[in-house]
């Protein structure tokens, strides 16, 4: 039961990497696909219909790990308030940003707005992959599992070198998106960008690869499996560079492969106490009684059912391509 609940928390932070991350990464290189105030408006509006459906997985990823492993949650939330304070801010940016933008018709209005929109969602993407890192790392807890380690602490090479990889990884994810959702000059840019981001994102993903195994040391057998598809998956967006939504596929699948093999380094810990090897917040210390687990499970499985559903809904209605005057 407590190893069904982890999958269904690391289930929904992938799908929440896999579809904000086309948002985040968007607005990240926005000002280098679109140099027009028109182009960018086409590339906020490709992600218009999606960005806050896809923002619901996060707020159910926290729900989630707060109604099944409380613990964990409680040490979390409170050792890492401060960032967690700083990403809600960005996160509000990020949505006002989006939501005014063309309330005004003013250059200097737009301007503004779409500045908010591209540092919100850079700064929200390098935090989280900070925050990865460091969960990957280990984390200094006291005896009741409570964060006892500084912000200092947090960037170390380790975590920042993470929170590199996830911004490349991401802008990558999103040039493949733009080439699905948009024509002429914004598309020809990110078909041009994605050459250079699919380099620097291999040189990357094998740096943080070996970087984790001198953190982590030798994980579980099927982990490698997962590093395997991923490495397979980033092949294949070099060679379906001219099939946008084969790409794109290819890329969700790289990202996807990636958050596994992390679940799986950190498994059977939600929160592993640093150095490596010194313990942590398991799954079975954070849980509560069988019983309250599976009436949990069954309630969140039923909502997850339904948020399925309307995304599908969403993205089949939306689908194809965002013009310059719509």
């Amino acid at each position: 039961m407590n190893l069904l609940a982890f999958a269904v928390i690391a289930g929904m932070l992938t799908l929440y990497v896999l579809l904000d991350g086309f948002d985040l990464g968007v607005a990240t290189i926005a000002p280098l696909v679109a140099r027009s105030d028109d182009e960018r408006r086409v590339a906020m509006q490709s992600i218009g219909p999606f960005w806050n459906g896809n923002e619901v997985w996060l707020i159910a990823s926290g729900g989630a790990l707060f109604a099944f492993f409380p613990q964990a949650y409680a040490s979390s939330f409170s050792g890492f308030y401060l960032p967690f304070m700083v990403v809600l801010w960005l996160l509000m940016g990020r949505g006002v940003a989006l939501e005014l933008r063309d309330h005004y018709p003013s250059q200097m209005w737009h301007a503004f707005w779409d500045a908010i929109f591209t540092v919100a969602s850079a700064l929200l993407i390098i935090f989280f992959g900070v925050a990865l890192g460091n969960l990957l790392r280990g984390v200094p807890l006291d005896a009741n599992g409570y964060f006892r380690g500084t912000f200092a602490f947090l960037l170390n090479w380790y975590a920042v070198l993470v929170g590199v990889f996830a911004i490349v990884s991401l802008s990558l994810h999103a040039a493949r998106f733009l080439l699905v959702r948009t024509a002429g000059g914004v598309a020809e840019r990110a078909r041009s960008l994605s050459g250079w981001l699919w380099a620097a994102n291999l040189v990357l993903f094998i740096a943080v690869t070996a970087s984790t195994f001198a953190v982590r040391g030798v994980a579980q057998p099927w982990v490698y499996g997962a590093g395997v598809l991923a490495f397979a998956a980033l092949a294949s967006e070099r060679v379906l560079a001219e099939r946008p939504f084969a790409a794109f596929l290819a890329s969700s699948t790289f990202l996807a492969a990636l958050l596994v093999a992390a679940a799986g380094t950190l498994f059977p810990y939600l929160i592993p106490g640093f150095p490596a090897g010194s313990g942590g917040i398991s799954i079975d210390d954070a849980a509560p009684n069988g019983a309250a687990l599976l009436g949990i499970l069954i309630a969140a499985l039923l909502g997850l059912t339904v948020v399925i559903a309307y995304g599908a809904t969403v993205f089949g209605k939306m689908a194809g391509k965002v013009g310059a005057g719509e």
